[in-house]
This record gives structure tokens, sequence and C-alpha cells, in this order.
């Protein structure tokens, strides 16, 4: 995977990760938070303002994707987007 395959960002106290390679553009994400996520010309996600949606609305929006592209950890380390069975 080279860098240009994932976007990383922290918010508060959660690190966000796009997987670009998983992500297929189904747009759960954005329809879920619109502010946080836009698809790019190629079709996946990216990041736009996800430090203006409040934390739980930002989680729904995360977990909302279908093919877990959008990874989520607490700043324990622990992840908490896709939820591990």
């Amino acid at each position: 995977m080279s860098e240009g395959d994932v976007d990383e960002r922290t918010f508060g106290d959660l690190r966000v990760r796009i997987d670009r390679t998983l992500c297929v553009g189904f747009g759960d994400c954005i329809t879920e938070a619109p502010e946080a996520f836009v698809l790019d010309e190629s079709g996946t996600a990216v990041f736009v303002k996800p430090e203006m949606v409040e934390r739980e609305r930002l989680l729904r929006a995360c977990d909302a994707c279908p093919v877990d592209a959008i990874t989520v950890w607490n700043d324990s380390g622990a992840q908490i987007v896709p939820a591990s069975l």
C-alpha cells in the first residue's frame, strides 16, 4: 500500500483512516456525514471537514462503510470501527 492509498487524520480522541484501495464509492459515509466526506474524481472517499461533525455521528458515518474502508481507533489505540467480533 502506498502513501497515496491511505488518508489518516486525528480528530479529538479519534484516529480515522480511509483505505482508498478498499473504498468502492458506495457513499454511505457521505449520506451519514456529508460535512466529513466526499467522493473525489476517482470515486473514492476523502475527508472534507470531519472535525465539524459531532463524534457519534462521525463514528456512525465511518461504521456505515459496507466494505470497511474506514477504520477508527480511540486514543488508547483500540480499534472501534469496524467493531471487532
